[in-house]
């Protein structure tokens, strides 16, 4: 069967002393597709053997109707028109970040505007003359980022760019991805084992679990099911998508959500940007009904879904509110005293602080 246009197949097993990496999987070639699990689960060496870095790898892989490896076929790295930025930014220390840039956009052959143009997206021109030695950790993994994007690569792959960054650092590089993720007009596909990058970034979700898919899908199915293991994790959190109605300047937004209107902390986004919100579990409390003397600002009817038993004494609700899916976690008293039970209307209580956009 011929493979739609502009659809990447992939079916790849490598083995190597007693870890198998099995994946059999189908993405679309646009976006951005996280690889996400625990350490060891096998997402970087999916990437490295999508890279051709892993020659034992065998199997098939097809982009966009091309064919880089099969039976017959495999394509070597220099053919296989990839940008990869990994965890370190493995910069050339000799040279400066305007030569570090030139030197793969020269091999590559690309045009002249790419230069110019990844410069600018990527706010790379006071770097210019510096060596990578002056640079900070978040500017090394921007200066990386456009040294595989200069080379007008076909594909674009990140193997946890932002874990050997602190907080602020990755507060820093998230919205050059961002950036990156609406202008490159190339798939993505970005491996992290942190939740935060995952529900931010992507638009596919494929949960890895010892070198083999455990999940696969849009982004927020898989991230808000509550069969997975994300939603039992001590973070667990729903992820809905929300469009900005406006700001009170003290870093309130207002929000449209499939839940109803909803406030949370975060930067002053202009009207009408799409954003994305993760809301913790342990910051959603449940009421039978809806308070008025209470500091917290978001209240939305709710229908209790189901009721999960936790370790700890806890129990785990989903609920659904509106056309939104939430998670909450509450004690087995709470569970006892509210006389909670599947198909009960409730009423949703969410903290603004606790809204992450």
């Amino acid at each position: 069967m011929t493979e739609p246009a502009g659809d990447i197949e992939l079916r790849l097993h490598w083995r190597r002393g007693n870890f198998t990496l099995d994946v059999a999987l189908s993405l679309p070639a646009q976006g951005v597709s996280v690889m996400f699990g625990p350490s060891g689960s096998g997402k970087s060496s999916l990437l490295r053997a999508i890279a051709g870095l892993e020659p034992a790898a065998r199997g098939v892989l097809r982009i966009g109707g091309e064919t880089w490896q099969d039976a017959r076929l495999c394509l070597p790295p220099h053919r296989r028109r990839v940008g990869v930025v990994f965890q370190h930014a493995a910069l050339l220390p000799h040279l400066s970040v305007h030569d570090n840039l030139r030197y793969g956009w020269r091999r590559a052959g690309a045009p002249a505007e790419a230069m110019r143009e990844w410069i600018d997206k990527l706010a790379l021109g006071p770097l210019l003359a510096r060596a990578p030695a002056t640079l900070s950790g978040g500017e090394r993994q921007r200066v990386a980022l456009g040294r595989a994007l200069v080379c007008r690569p076909r594909w674009l792959l990140l193997d946890e760019p932002l874990s050997a960054l602190d907080a602020e650092r990755r507060a820093e590089i998230l919205p050059y991805l961002e950036a990156v993720k609406r202008e490159a007009r190339i798939p993505l596909l970005y491996v992290t084992h942190a939740v935060e990058e995952a529900a931010r970034l992507a638009d596919q979700l494929v949960l890895l679990e010892a070198g083999r898919v455990r999940a696969a899908g849009p982004a927020l199915e898989v991230l808000n099911r509550a069969d997975l293991p994300l939603a039992l994790r001590e973070d667990a959190a729903s992820v809905i998508e929300a469009s900005v109605l406006g700001h009170d300047g003290h870093g309130l937004l207002r929000l449209d959500t499939p839940a109803g209107m909803l406030h949370a902390h975060g930067p002053a986004h202009p009207v009408g940007t799409c954003v994305r919100l993760r809301v913790p579990a342990r910051d959603v409390s449940i009421a039978l009904s809806a308070h008025t003397d209470t500091s917290v600002l978001n209240i939305v009817p709710a229908v209790l879904q189901s009721l999960s038993p936790l370790p700890g004494g806890q129990f785990q609700l989903q609920l659904l509110a509106g056309g939104a899916c939430l998670l909450a976690r509450v004690s087995h008293q709470s569970v006892l005293r509210l006389q909670l039970r599947e198909g009960l209307a409730v009423w949703a209580q969410i903290k603004s602080v606790a809204l992450l956009v």
